[in-house]
């Protein structure tokens, strides 16, 4: 029931996720069931692969997170959250109040033995491959363990899903200077040089889309700042190419020419294509979306939290944790 186009977005991209042939999960939806059940009726009457838990509230966007999970035990996020600490389902996607989400999945399935704050990470598009910075918004004061923390998780994560072997890892910071940066960005730097994950030294903001490295470690301060950022130049971009097609009949022309390879150049840097964003971190898998998701986006959402658990991330993460350099 979360997010700005729920529930029909998140119905119709469940139908996306499971109604392909040979899909091998099965799709829990949490709602008002009479009007799941109207949605399904009209999107898929087979239902196949496909299940409905009836809960009766629901989080608001802009609810206070810790307030929503105390008085709304009957919302589709705490009893999703619920289902999965008891196991009954692997894993739980949500589009809806993401604060709410990381204090559901923090307080609710608990955190992997060796993390002290979970960290969510953000794909950017870059000129290489992937780049992925851990956190964008989860905690926006860190200490220099909680980076260091945020590094290791971040690593594992590239390594089982994208299948780059010892990812490069550098901490986002004002110059490439050792001594560059805050006292946590300097500290970051010792602990990290020392840590069991490749680290390459500092970045600068370039780097994230230039591809320099695999993972960017900063707060989740600067974080969420980069990535509303990056989402702005994407309408930004969207916005200039549209008033110069404005222009003239022959600037109109030449976008028709060119539109094809616009959509593609553009799709690349579309937040739909790469769904939700995983918290790691926490005793299970969490991928949160965009509230403004799309069906296609929480396709692949559903899709991520499958390959997410069949990865057994998590159990990757804890067995790295254990090799952590402890901080003076």
């Amino acid at each position: 029931m979360g997010g700005d186009h729920a529930p029909r977005a998140i119905v119709e991209g469940a139908v996306k996720a499971v109604a392909p042939p040979g899909t091998p999960f099965t799709c829990v939806l949490l709602g008002d069931q009479p009007r799941v059940d109207a949605l399904l009726d009209d999107l898929y009457p087979s239902r196949e692969r496909i299940e409905v838990v009836h809960t009766t509230q629901v989080v608001e966007m802009s609810e206070a997170p810790t307030s929503a999970l105390r008085n709304k035990k009957n919302s589709s996020l705490v009893r999703g959250f619920t289902l999965h600490k008891d196991g009954n389902v692997d894993a739980f996607v949500s589009a809806g109040n993401t604060g709410a989400v990381l204090a559901g999945a923090t307080l609710l399935l608990g955190r992997i033995h060796g993390v002290s704050r979970p960290t969510i990470g953000t794909e950017f598009p870059n000129e290489t491959g992937v780049c992925i910075v851990f956190d964008a918004g989860a905690s926006v004061d860190c200490k220099p363990r909680h980076l260091v923390e945020f590094a290791m998780m971040g690593s594992v994560y590239v390594e089982t899903m994208h299948g780059i072997p010892s990812p490069k890892v550098g901490l986002l910071n004002v110059g490439e200077e050792k001594s560059k940066g805050n006292e946590v960005a300097i500290k970051t730097y010792e602990l990290l040089e020392k840590a069991p994950v490749n680290f390459v030294g500092n970045v600068e903001g370039k780097d994230v889309l230039k591809g320099t490295v695999e993972v960017v470690v900063c707060d989740g301060f600067v974080g969420n700042i980069l990535l509303k950022f990056a989402e702005g130049v994407i309408g930004l971009l969207k916005k200039q190419f549209h008033d110069y097609a404005k222009k003239s009949i022959m600037h109109k022309l030449w976008m028709g020419l060119m539109s094809g390879t616009l959509k593609k150049v553009l799709s690349n840097l579309d937040y739909q294509k790469y769904g939700g964003v995983p918290l790691l971190g926490v005793n299970g898998v969490t991928i949160i979306g965009h509230g403004k998701s799309s069906p296609l986006a929480v396709r692949n959402m559903i899709l991520k939290a499958h390959d997410t658990v069949a990865a057994h991330l998590n159990t990757r993460i804890e067995e790295s944790l254990r090799t952590l350099i402890e901080p003076t």
